[in-house]
């Protein structure tokens, strides 16, 4: 246990010292601890050692931890089912994984009936990954103007989950093309619709997210170690 304390202090340090290498500072980028797989026990340890915001990959998972788990915020990162809306909202502080427009319009129904605001991403992905979710680049504005026009859905910036590297540097374009996305779509001023979040980046790679304007880098096996499948 005293391990994800040491790697949490490694991962700020690391972020601290990016972000001020490139003339950032560390405040502007959010560590959102990735647990998935990982225990309530652990993740309260790390909330203990400093974690404001947690990942989450499932609804499932976010559920079955919730009660049990410290007051934190959680964040949904991974791909949401439509028939799992209603069960993450008013759990999730923020939803990274919208990747499509029929997601998009559940959230907004969900939300309606609830008479609640949902803060979300928009998904992109970058590289065109087959085995990925996501809007590809060239829908991305179409589809931010649409979801735009959702009354209880807030547009806060763009997600992505770049391709598996060993080299992070293979990445850096994936991220400085979502960065220039993200500037592009803020140029426009679309009502209902920031661009203040840019969630991308995870343990392989989060340095270099950093460096290209990350303002969320999500990481679980750099804080947590390797995951153990079977637990919950």
């Amino acid at each position: 246990m005293e391990d994800i304390r040491k790697n949490l202090d490694k991962v700020n340090a690391q972020i601290k010292e990016t972000a001020e290498n490139c003339g950032r500072s560390a405040d502007d980028v959010l560590l959102v601890a990735v647990s998935k797989t990982r225990t309530p026990e652990e993740i309260n340890i790390a909330i203990d050692a400093g974690v404001t915001d947690i990942g989450e990959n499932k609804v499932q998972e976010i559920m079955d931890k919730y009660d049990d788990v410290k007051p934190v915020k959680w964040h949904m990162i991974g791909h949401l089912q439509r028939n799992k809306v209603h069960q993450v909202l008013g759990k999730a502080v923020l939803i990274h994984s919208v990747d499509s427009l029929r997601l998009a319009r559940q959230i907004e129904e969900e939300a309606a009936k609830k008479n609640m605001e949902v803060d979300i991403l928009l998904e992109i992905n970058v590289a065109k990954e087959e085995s990925k979710y996501g809007f590809f680049m060239e829908d991305a504005e179409a589809a931010i103007r649409e979801i735009s026009t959702f009354p209880h859905v807030h547009i806060r910036g763009l997600m992505t989950i770049a391709p598996f590297v060993k080299n992070p540097e293979e990445n850096r374009e994936v991220f400085r093309t979502l960065k220039k996305l993200s500037v592009d779509i803020s140029a426009k001023n679309i009502n209902n619709v920031n661009m203040s979040v840019l969630s991308m980046g995870m343990t392989g790679d989060y340095e270099v997210a950093v460096e290209e304007g990350a303002t969320m880098v999500r990481v679980g096996t750099g804080i947590f170690g390797e995951r153990h499948y079977g637990a919950v």
